[in-house]
């Protein structure tokens, strides 16, 4: 048997990247096909929901956070957008945390797929959902919001996590 190398780590992210956002929209398309996009929408944010849930614990587990403080919630948040690939950039205040994401992955697959017209719809529902599950993972101390979204005609989408009662 010969040897064969194993590919570097930015490969193996990269493919298993693809491949999660790949199943992502083949299930969405087919439930589609189904059921109709509305049906799709809501099962989407039935799972989003929990794979916010799922996405936050692990990330909490990875980088080793295990507060409810604002700098956890924000370190495995930029986690889970880097790990999908984003382009981002975050402002700290002593009450918030504020993301700014320039490139979304989840955008670019849907205008690769002629699909952007349902972006802004996709985008008010399963972004809210996600945020609203991190909150809530983080001890329930924060409220997301979401003041300006690319898959609305932004520049950028712009993410706030803020601690409630601040």
């Amino acid at each position: 048997m010969t040897d064969i190398d194993r590919p570097e780590p930015e490969i193996l992210v990269e493919f298993l990247r693809r491949s999660y956002q790949t199943v992502d929209g083949l299930w969405f398309m087919k439930v589609e096909e189904v059921s109709g996009f509305d049906h799709a929408l809501e099962i989407d944010r039935r799972v989003w929901a929990v794979v916010a849930k799922i996405q936050a614990r692990k990330a909490r587990e990875a980088i080793r956070a295990p507060g409810n403080t604002l700098n956890d919630l924000a370190r495995c948040f930029a986690l889970k957008l880097s790990a999908d690939g984003h382009a981002f950039a975050a402002q700290m205040t002593p009450t918030a945390v504020r993301f700014a994401v320039t490139q979304c992955p989840w955008l670019d697959l849907l205008r690769k797929s002629d699909r952007q017209h349902l972006a802004q719809r996709i985008s008010q529902t399963i972004c809210p959902t996600e945020g609203q599950a991190w909150c809530a993972e983080f001890g329930g101390d924060y409220e997301f919001e979401m003041p300006s979204m690319a898959c609305a005609g932004d520049d950028r989408c712009s993410l706030a996590f803020t601690r409630k009662n601040a």
